[in-house]
């Protein structure tokens, strides 16, 4: 069981996390080509390092997603006891 300061029923809002994600791929890859047809290589490239930022974060969230719910990061770290479910 592990002991410290998080809550018994933390959980991270990844569908959230995924679809803010996608989002910001679909802007980040329009904006790299709206200032790449526009002349501005500088603001093209901008986006093109924003575009590969959320979309290495996009890869991270879809992994931990298909974790599920009960995985341990390894060997190391004590599983813990699901929370009780209220009837």
């Amino acid at each position: 069981m592990r002991t410290g300061s998080e809550p018994v029923t933390a959980r991270s809002a990844l569908r959230m996390r995924f679809w803010l994600s996608v989002w910001g791929v679909v802007w980040a890859a329009a904006g790299t080509v709206a200032f790449a047809l526009a002349g501005h290589p500088g603001w093209a490239v901008a986006c093109g390092a924003l575009w590969l930022l959320i979309t290495v974060d996009l890869i991270v969230v879809v992994r931990h997603i298909r974790h599920g719910p009960r995985y341990q990061p390894g060997p190391d770290i004590p599983p813990y006891e699901p929370p009780e479910r209220r009837p």
